[in-house]
């Protein structure tokens, strides 16, 4: 069976920055649905007409993969805010109460730097700003249900940790 829209692939892959830096690495195949929310636009379209077996090398820019990155998404925020546990790469879904009340409520933010009196919050992506190279192997194919094509997604959307921007 050839991958179409609303189909589920089976995946494997190997995440790179274009420095040939490992980033990711999917040893045991996941199912992720194809036309739905689990992958990113280009690797949707590039998986396409190819079947079990094939493998692709795809090169993204950082506009087809996490976005450009935007300074304007970093926030200082009081340290007073956050646990006493806290270590860079820490995720939280919205800011903690006490912090800026413009920033979007339904961003995931990452704490990027640590100082006595401040955190600084990243709403960016990880990978924003980057290029990538991913090589992509496909292990199985099939049709997907109809309850998961109405989901729109399998729940595995490792290249969808947010919506961005202009989506």
């Amino acid at each position: 069976m050839k991958i179409n829209p609303q189909c589920v692939v089976s995946l494997t892959w190997t995440l790179k920055d274009t420095l040939g830096e490992a980033l990711d690495e999917l040893d045991e195949p996941t199912e992720f649905l194809v036309g739905g929310h689990d992958l990113l636009a280009k690797i949707d379209e590039a998986l396409q007409g190819h079947a079990v077996g094939d493998v692709l090398e795809l090169h993204l820019e950082p506009e087809h993969a996490f976005g450009d990155f935007d300074d304007q998404l970093l926030y200082l925020e009081p340290r007073s805010c956050f646990p006493a546990e806290l270590e860079e790469g820490m995720a939280f879904e919205g800011l903690p109460p006490g912090c800026n009340p413009a920033a979007p409520a339904d961003r995931l933010y990452f704490v990027s730097e640590i100082y006595p009196e401040h955190v600084v919050m990243d709403a960016n992506h990880p990978l924003a700003g980057i290029a990538l190279r991913i090589a992509l192997k496909v292990h199985a194919v099939r049709e997907a249900t109809l309850e998961e094509v109405g989901q729109g997604t399998l729940g595995t959307g490792f290249f969808k940790l947010d919506t961005p921007p202009g989506a």
